[in-house]
Order: C-alpha cells, then structure tokens, then sequence
C-alpha cells in the first residue's frame, strides 16, 4: 500500500500528532461519536429552550411579549457566541479543545438551570394565584441561561466542521461522505429535537420543571461522554493563527499600497514559490478577478522587504488575500438567511402563543402542550432528510449533472421559497382562528374549540425548509470558507440565527410599540383572541418573500472558491 495511499493528504493528524492514517481515523467510525454527541446535545438544548417562553410565563410570571423576547434575545445570544468559540478553535486551541472545554461550561449552565427549577430557595414559590419569583431567583436562573449560551455557542461551529475534517477532501470517495454527512449530522440534531420536543415538554407541563431540566443536563453529560470516548479515532486540524490578524493585515497592506497599480498578469503578484500555503492548515488559493483593490496587497514594491525580510502588514500573498475576499462574498448570502432565521424562530415564539388559544386534547384525557407541536418540524426534517439524501438528490443530478443534485446556492433558494410558504400558511391559520373567535364570540375562552393539530402544516413546512436552506447554508459555508477560517466561517453562518432573533425581538417591540398606541390593544395581546397575529405573519411572509428577490441576484454574482495547492 502505497504511502500517498495510507495517509489523509489534507494535513490533518491522530491524537499522537502523526499524519492520519486513513485506514485507522476518520471517517464514519469516527464520526458515529460526532453524530452521538451532537443528537445528546441537541436533546439538551431543546429539552430546555422549546418550553422556555412557557417556563418564563409560569414561572417567572412574565407576559407574552416580554417571555417571547427574552428567548428570542437568548435564543439570539446561542447563535452570536459561536464566534468567540470559532476564533480560539481556528487561532489557537483547534476544534477538539474547544468542543471540550465549552462543554464544561454548558453542563455547569444546564446544572445550574435545574437547579433553578427543584432546589428550595432557587426556585419562585408558587400557589393556585400564580408564581412570585424573587429578583435573585430572576438572576441566576439568567445566569445559568446565559452559561448554556457561551457553551453551546462555544461547541457549535466546532461539531460539524469537526466532523467534516473527518473525511479528506482531496479523496473523491472521501470527498462524496462529506456531503453525505452535512445531512446525517443534520439528522441526528433532530433525533435529539424529536425527544425534546415530545417527551421532554409533557413533563416539563405535566410532573415538573425540576425533572423537565433535569433529563436534558443529563443528556448533556452523556454528549460529552459520548465525544471523548471516539478521540483515538479522530483527525486533528491544525490551528492556522489568528484569521483576523490576516485579514487586517491585507485591509491595511491595500491601504498603504492605494496608489498602487495592480498589474495584469496575476503571475506578478506575491506568492510563495513552492507547493505549499505558508498558513497552517490551509490549502493555495487561487487568484480571483473580483474585488481587485484587495490585489494591492500582494503587489510587490520597494520598501517591502526589510533586511531580507517581508513584513506581512506590507505583503501579503495572494492566498491571504483570497481569504479575505471569499469571507467578503459570503456576506451577501449570509445577509440572506437573517430573514430565514427570523421566520424559524416563530416556532419557539408566536407559533406555541398562538397553539396556546387551542384546543390541546388528544382524546378524552391527553392534552399536548402547544410547544410539543414543534415535534412536527423535528418529524418533518426527519423525513425529508433521507428523502433528499437518497431520492431527491438522484433525480435531481439526471437534469441537472451536478455532482450534488443541486449547487448549495439553489438547495438554500428553495427553502427561502418554501419558509415564504410557511408564514402565508400560518397566517390563513390566524385568519380562520380569529374568524371563529368572532363568530361565536369566544374573545374571553381560554381554549377556543378549534384543534391545535390545525398548525402542524405550518410546522411541517419549516421542516422542509431547514432541510433546504440550514443544511445548504452549513455546506456552504464551510466548502467556501479558506480552510484555516472554517469554524469562523460557521460560526458566521450560526450568527444569521442570532440576527434573526434579534430581528423578530425588534419587529415585536415595533409593531407592539405602533399598534397599542391611543389604547388600542395591538395585534400580539396577552389575550391573542382580541389581536392580529395574522398581521405579523403577512408581515414576515413580505420580507420573506422580498428576501428571496434579492437572494436570487446575489446568488447569480457569486463567484465560488478555486483551490490551487496542497496544505502547508
């Protein structure tokens, strides 16, 4: 067996810091221990975060608006700390170690959280009035909200990119399971959602909060478990530096040089001169016609070298450069998954308010809390998963030869159509419930007689999208990144989760703020049978819908990656 053979020719290493042996790491052996971890963590995260904004209400005895907001800035917080964790796993530490390490600090949040809902003293006394929690109860139950929300934002532009280096990328046969795995890891974060979303919110309503927490900390330690126990199976990426000191670096060796000239035969600009990318971990890139200002950093002039040496806040090479405009042209079509993640985040808000108004029973004695219905997004993504995996994905490449079935650029503008889809189906549902209300003047009944299973196409629908557009993005935006930045690029992807929070927290308080003015009662009361919630769903289905006009121009502009030498 030859050596090229044996050995990943990526640059990744085993736990002893040898070349990885092909045969012996990586892979799917090694990434069952990736997909276990992740199914447990996203059992925990869910288990705690689908019920929250009920938690919030009941327990801290906060109103609609101000529980719906809360979690979306939480919610929003989850998917904002994934940069901090991308960084120091890309500059420094590498994405092992900080899997680790931010792990530690989720299951002390989770810990804590439980804790917060079972231990006398911690959690709010409660009687048949109500719950009256104390400010410090308010503090550290935040306290341990915001700890799950440094770890799990710590772990998770980690995982997959952790998981995707499992496969060599210059093995076409390796090369085919990596795309493969983008949608099992996918899968399996729902397996974990399905638990939650069922089992995990009947007992949070129906034996206890305690207990309701409790089993998600669990899951988290097994996650753990679980993650360490495949580390002498695992391929190792080496840290590549800080990419941010790179990037400012070309951003102010373009400045200097602005008076410079870029000439037109890309052989003139600087490069190393052998095989090899002088940034750890990362491959040669080549040369790109767009963005040409950038190309005034890699312009060799007098003054450069100092003493037989180039300082890299003068000269940068042309593979340095290209980082920084394959980051710049991922920015348009990060903008475009903002609007997606405000139209996802309805599930864990306005879509359980508004299942709150239903009837709940399943049969004469069951009643389904309204925020298990998000188990038919999880059922949803379940299925369409392998559906496209498998089917879609071979009838698709007959039409259109793409190795893929789709370009991730397409697979993402179809679930923006679809998540479109989503809020004009929520919104008939809003429709049909207020005129119901009024015909049989049921503006006071807490439970209107109108079943709550009428919202499961809406749930269904955002399940597809997520297959569509999140597994697309997450591709996408590791395919795309250079391959010393791929966890801050999906850390960057996670953050249109958090921008999309924070959008739909912003649009609440706007339309709360414009439409209870002069004592009127608005269209998100905390009695929903006297508002419009259908106004904000046709709200969120125009910016939908004005989202995908502009995706479509931007995903016909862009320019994808073009690799041009080994790893250094």
């Amino acid at each position: 067996m030859s050596e090229d053979y044996m050995y990943a020719r990526d640059g990744t290493e085993d736990s002893h810091n040898n070349p990885a042996n092909k045969n012996k790491t990586g892979k799917w052996k090694a990434c069952r221990f990736i997909l276990g971890n992740e199914c447990c963590e996203r059992l925990a995260y869910y288990g705690m975060s689908t019920n929250l904004v009920n938690y919030l209400q009941i327990r801290l005895n906060q109103g609609n608006v101000t529980a719906s907001n809360n979690v979306t800035n939480w919610s929003g917080t989850c998917y904002i700390t994934p940069l901090i964790g991308a960084f120091l796993a890309d500059a420094y530490f590498g994405r092992y170690w900080i899997i680790a390490i931010f792990s530690i600090v989720y299951c002390v949040g989770m810990t804590l959280l439980t804790m917060t809902a079972s231990v006398e003293g911690l959690n709010p006394s409660c009687d048949e009035n109500g719950c009256d929690p104390t400010k410090s109860q308010v503090v550290v139950c935040f306290l341990a909200l915001y700890l799950i929300a440094l770890g799990t934002g710590g772990i998770k532009p980690c995982v997959s990119s952790f998981g995707a280096d499992q496969f060599d990328a210059n093995d076409e046969a390796e090369r085919k399971k990596k795309s493969s795995f983008f949608n099992w890891f996918y899968l399996s974060i729902n397996v974990g959602a399905l638990v939650a979303s069922s089992a995990l919110v009947w007992i949070q309503m129906n034996v206890g909060w305690g207990w309701g927490f409790g089993i998600p900390a669990v899951a988290m330690f097994i996650a753990v478990g679980s993650f360490f126990s495949g580390s002498r199976l695992y391929r190792f990426q080496k840290p590549g530096g800080s990419p941010i000191t790179r990037i400012f670096q070309v951003l102010v060796a373009s400045i200097r040089k602005s008076h410079v000239n870029v000439p037109h035969d890309r052989t003139l600009l600087y490069e190393t001169t052998d095989a090899e990318s002088n940034i750890k971990g990362s491959c040669k890139l080549e040369h790109s016609k767009t963005l040409r200002f950038f190309d005034k950093a890699a312009v060799e002039v007098e003054g450069d070298h100092v003493q037989g040496l180039i300082s890299p806040w003068k000269l940068c090479t042309v593979t340095q450069v290209e980082e920084l405009k394959s980051i710049i042209r991922l920015l348009p079509v990060w903008a475009s998954g903002i609007i997606f993640s405000t139209v996802y985040s309805q599930m864990s808000t306005m879509f359980v308010l508004q299942g709150n108004t239903m009837d709940q029973h399943m049969g004469p004695n069951f009643k389904i809390p309204s925020a298990s219905l998000s188990l038919f997004d999880t059922l949803s993504v379940i299925f369409w998963t392998p559906v496209y995996d498998r089917i879609i994905v071979q009838i698709a490449r007959k039409y259109t030869g793409h190795e893929r079935g789709f370009t991730q650029l397409q697979r993402m503008g179809i679930g923006l159509v679809l998540s479109t889809i989503a809020m004009i189906v929520a919104g008939i549902l809003e429709v049909i419930r207020l005129n119901y209300v009024r015909r049989h003047n049921y503006y006071d009944l807490e439970y209107i007689p109108m079943s709550i299973f009428c919202q499961v196409p809406q749930y269904f629908i955002v399940g597809c999208a997520e297959v569509f557009t999140v597994i697309g993005q997450v591709e996408f935006f590791y395919d795309q990144a250079p391959d010393a930045m791929r966890s801050l690029c999906s850390a960057l992807a996670l953050t249109t989760v958090a921008l999309g929070n924070y959008l739909s927290t912003l649009l609440v308080t706007i339309v709360n703020n414009l439409t209870t003015r002069n004592g009127n009662l608005g269209w998100i009361p905390d009695n929903m049978n006297r508002g419009h919630l259908d106004y904000f769903y046709w709200l969120l289905a125009i910016l939908s819908l004005l989202n995908f006009l502009v995706y479509l121009w931007i995903s016909k502009s862009y320019t994808y990656k073009k690799v041009a030498g080994r790893l250094g």
